[in-house]
C-alpha cells in the first residue's frame, strides 16, 4: 500500500475513533445522573485495559523498555488531563468547557513546532485558524474567565501534549501494546482520584452496557486506532481531524438524542468539516499545505 493511501487510511481511522467518541455525549449525560464522573471514568478505563490486556496478553512483553517508558507518560498526561477536564466541567458551562478543551487544535501545532521543530505552512495555520473558529461558532453560548474554565484549559494543553507525544513516539508494529499500556495507567490515575471516597457503580444492565459500549468502542478500540493512525499523520494533521468530535456530538445530540438541528450547529460544523478538507485532502504541486503523512520528529524519553 503507498505512503499516501495508508495516511488516508489512518485519516479515515482517526475520523471513525472521534465518531465514537462523539457517540457517547448523550450517553454520559445520561449516566453520569446516577454515576459519579471519576468513579464512571475509573470503571470505564479499567474495562478497557483489562479487556485488551485479556485479548493481547502479550502485547506488553513485546515493547521494549523505552517504548514502556514512553507509554506510561502518555498514559499519564491522558489521565490528568480527563481529571482535570471532569474537575472543570463542574465549574463551566459544558458547551464552554467542550470550546475550551477543542483548544488543542491550536495549541497542538504549536508545541509541535517547539518540541519538534516541525514547520508548518501558512495554508495549515489557515486549517488550524477555521477549526478553532467553527468550534467556537458550534459550541459557544457566553463565555467568562474562571476557576473552571482555567483549569479546563490547562486539560486542554495536555491533550495537545498527548497528540503530539503520540505523534513522536508511536509506531504501527507497537500500537497494540502501547494503546494497553496507555489504558492501564489512565484507569490507574482514575482509581487513585476517586478512591478515597470510594466508588460507585452502575446499578442497571442500561448503565451497564452504556459503559461498556464508552470502555470498548469508545475506549479501547479508539485509543487504540488513535495510537495506530498517529504513527502515520502529523501532530497537526490528527489535532484538525480530531476536531470533528464535537460536530458528530452534535449529529448524534439530534439524530438519537432530543436536541434540536440549529443554523450555529450547521455553520459551526461545516467550518469544521471545511478545515478537516484543507489538511486531509492531497497537497498541490506546489507543496501547499502540511503533508498527510508529515515528517514527525523523535523524542527522546
Amino acid at each position: 500500500m503507498s505512503t499516501r493511501r495508508l495516511s488516508l487510511l489512518a485519516a479515515f481511522g482517526l475520523l471513525a475513533t472521534t465518531a465514537a467518541w462523539g457517540s457517547t455525549f448523550f450517553l454520559i449525560r445520561d449516566l453520569l445522573d446516577r454515576v459519579p464522573t471519576l468513579d464512571f471514568l475509573a470503571v470505564r478505563f479499567a474495562i478497557a485495559g483489562l479487556v485488551m490486556l485479556a485479548v493481547a496478553p502479550r502485547a506488553l512483553s513485546r515493547l521494549s523498555p523505552t517504548t514502556r517508558r514512553r507509554a506510561v507518560v502518555l498514559g499519564v498526561l491522558y489521565g490528568v488531563a480527563q481529571i482535570l477536564q471532569t474537575a472543570g466541567l463542574a465549574h463551566t458551562a459544558a458547551s464552554v468547557s467542550g470550546f475550551i478543551t477543542g483548544m488543542y487544535v491550536v495549541a497542538t501545532p504549536l508545541f509541535a513546532a517547539l518540541i519538534l521543530r516541525t514547520r508548518l505552512t501558512p495554508w495549515v495555520w489557515g486549517a488550524v485558524a477555521l477549526a478553532a473558529a467553527g468550534l467556537g461558532v458550534l459550541t459557544l453560548d457566553g463565555f467568562s474567565i474562571g476557576y473552571g474554565e482555567a483549569i479546563t484549559l490547562v486539560a486542554s494543553m495536555i491533550y495537545a501534549l498527548h497528540i503530539v507525544g503520540l505523534g513522536a513516539w508511536s509506531t504501527p508494529s507497537e500500537a497494540l501494546g502501547m494503546s494497553v499500556l496507555q489504558l492501564l495507567v489512565i484507569a490507574a490515575i482514575c482509581w487513585i482520584a476517586t478512591a478515597p471516597d470510594g466508588v460507585v457503580l452502575p446499578s442497571t444492565s442500561r448503565d451497564w452496557w452504556s459503559v461498556l459500549y464508552m470502555a470498548l468502542v469508545a475506549g479501547a478500540l479508539a485509543l487504540l486506532t488513535q495510537t495506530w493512525a498517529q504513527a502515520h499523520l502529523s501532530p497537526t494533521t490528527s489535532a484538525i481531524v480530531m476536531s470533528m468530535e464535537p460536530v458528530f456530538a452534535a449529529l448524534f445530540a439530534v439524530t438519537l438524542g432530543s436536541e434540536a438541528p440549529t443554523a450555529r450547529m450547521a455553520v459551526g460544523g461545516l467550518m469544521v468539516v471545511g478545515a478537516m478538507l484543507l489538511v486531509v485532502a492531497p497537497t498541490d504541486r506546489r507543496g501547499r499545505g502540511e503533508p498527510l503523512d508529515g515528517q514527525v520528529q523523535h523524542l527522546a524519553v
